[in-house]
């Protein structure tokens, strides 16, 4: 799983290959493939539009696994597709099949139901769905598939529910991002802006025609590398102010004073 430091902007993603939803969702769609080449008629729509089923509820926990560095709405969006393709289409599919063949769909609480959901917790069990598919009776398969497919749909529930969780508890990408930014600027003194820098956030509106002033440098005549306030609107506004702090350069020149630039002998 790719993990970011506590300063870090990307989120924690990747590692879904270990997930156990992932796995049983693999399981699934192998075991699907197989079914359908046994029970449905190879390049008829029905066929592939059951593969695709479980094909999508196995890539989707990836995809949204991949993009959760970035995105938590993704994400949740892509975990939430692969559980709908799951139980809105995989499980209806099954229990279909054994509908219009006249065979039973198990109770859940069935000894033969509860004998398979125990079963499915061994992995060498897990990963032998596809053979079963291509050789097990129909009622078998198709009630043993069922079976798989709810465990994976409460599993996927549960991961939603734990993004969801996260989500609200540490925020999204966009906050993650700048809050690393804000660290970043704190550990390399970057934020300690020089007193330029503060004067430019603070600049003050312009006296005259009430446009904002830009902070100067004088780089000529009896001010040379004084600094004060000048209007952006210069040369059509020539209007002029003291920067806190620091001399008034109004008491040493005369604004009519043609060698003086802006009226002061300071440059733009």
């Amino acid at each position: 799983m790719l993990r970011m430091n506590a300063e870090g902007a990307l989120l924690p993603s990747g590692g879904y290959r270990k997930l156990r939803s992932y796995g049983v969702a693999e399981a699934l769609y192998d075991a699907k493939v197989a079914f359908c080449d046994r029970f449905i008629p190879k390049g008829s729509r029905t066929h592939d539009q059951m593969v695709q089923a479980a094909r999508s509820g196995a890539r989707n926990i990836g995809e949204g696994s991949g993009a959760a560095a970035t995105s938590r709405k993704t994400e949740m969006k892509l975990t939430n597709v692969a559980l709908a393709s799951l139980k809105d289409e995989l499980i209806p599919d099954y229990e279909s099949f054994l509908r219009q063949r006249g065979l039973p769909v198990w109770d859940k609480d069935a000894a033969a139901a509860l004998e398979t959901r125990r079963a499915l917790r061994d992995e060498t069990f897990l990963d032998g769905l596809a053979v079963l598919a291509a050789e097990a009776a129909p009622e078998t398969v198709a009630n043993t598939l069922i079976c798989a497919a709810h465990q994976a749909t409460y599993l996927l529930r549960r991961q939603l529910e734990a993004q969801e969780r996260d989500f609200l508890e540490q925020g999204g990408f966009t906050e993650r991002l700048y809050s690393a930014r804000s660290a970043a600027r704190k550990s390399d003194g970057s934020d300690k802006s020089d007193g330029s820098d503060r004067s430019d956030r603070a600049a003050p509106e312009c006296p005259v025609c009430g446009k904002p002033m830009r902070r100067r440098t004088a780089h000529t005549g009896p001010h040379a590398g004084e600094p004060f306030w000048g209007c952006s609107g210069w040369p059509a506004c020539r209007g002029l102010m003291q920067i806190k702090g620091e001399s008034d350069p109004s008491d040493k020149s005369d604004p009519s004073d043609p060698s003086d630039k802006q009226g002061r002998g300071r440059n733009q």
